[in-house]
């Protein structure tokens, strides 16, 4: 791969890492444990956060996908792109639907203990396969 190309493909890739982990694996299970937050409080803030991540990673994805395609990459470059790829596109438009259309019950007053959602344990699944292919996609760009 390019070594210009491959740099921008790493810094935007381990940006990318660097927010995912930030925000789903800090911010998120950690913003319910404040003083005061209730459960509708946080799915509210949540849920504008997930939002705001969820367009960054749309943006940054975009962004890996051109330095890869624009640098001659290996076979395992395209492979771990489109792992990435995939699962954000898996996780935008099929698991953020189903955990929307959940804390909207909440938010409208539904017992969170009732009924619950294997939609949350899904998109965790998925952030850290997220995660371990964003990795590994810095690191073997960077190797070049």
């Amino acid at each position: 791969m390019d070594t210009t190309w491959a740099a921008v493909a790493g810094a935007v890739t381990f940006l990318w890492l660097g927010m995912v982990l930030a925000i789903s694996f800090l911010e998120a299970p950690l913003k319910f444990r404040a003083p005061g937050v209730t459960i509708p409080i946080g799915l509210g803030i949540g849920r504008m956060v997930f939002r705001a991540l969820n367009l960054a990673e749309a943006v940054l994805a975009a962004a890996v996908v051109v330095a890869v395609a624009t640098g001659g990459p290996s076979a395992a470059v395209v492979t771990l792109t489109a792992v990435a790829v995939a699962v954000l596109a898996v996780q935008l438009a099929v698991v953020r639907p189903r955990l929307n259309r959940r804390s909207d019950a909440v938010l409208a007053g539904e017992d969170p203990a009732e009924n619950r959602s294997g939609a949350h344990l899904h998109y965790v699944a998925l952030e850290i396969v997220k995660v371990l292919a964003l990795l590994a996609l810095g690191c073997t760009v960077l190797a070049v």
